[in-house]
């Protein structure tokens, strides 16, 4: 349910950059999100395709890039992908961990059409 208000953030954020550059409407929205966020990118696009009518967003296409998670073993300092859940460290067992990537949640970029 966390998708709703992280949509309406989207959104806000979109209409305030595009009211910036006196963008006629938004087109794209390019969104980063790790393994680990749990933002599912379906709900956040059956939010979007609601809140987004009657604003200068209306339309836009929304990108989902999902990055894979990655941990840091802080005994050997190795580090590994993610496969699923929470696993030891291949090299040495450990389960002294930390994120190295994964947990991202960011706009990296809109793309808008000019008045």
């Amino acid at each position: 349910m966390h998708e709703l208000a992280v949509t309406e953030s989207i959104l806000e954020i979109a209409t305030r950059h595009a009211q910036q550059a006196e963008a006629a409407r938004v087109t794209d929205i390019y969104l980063v999100i790790g393994q680990l966020s749990s933002i599912v990118d379906d709900s956040v696009q059956f939010y979007w395709d609601s809140m987004a009518e009657n604003t200068i967003c209306q339309g836009a296409q929304l990108h989902f890039k999902r990055i894979q998670a990655r941990m840091r073993c802080q005994d050997c300092q190795g580090e590994f992908e993610l496969a699923s859940q929470l696993e030891p460290c291949p090299a040495c067992g450990s389960y002294r961990l930390t994120v190295a990537a994964g947990d991202e949640f960011f706009m990296e970029s809109i793309e808008v059409e000019k008045v």
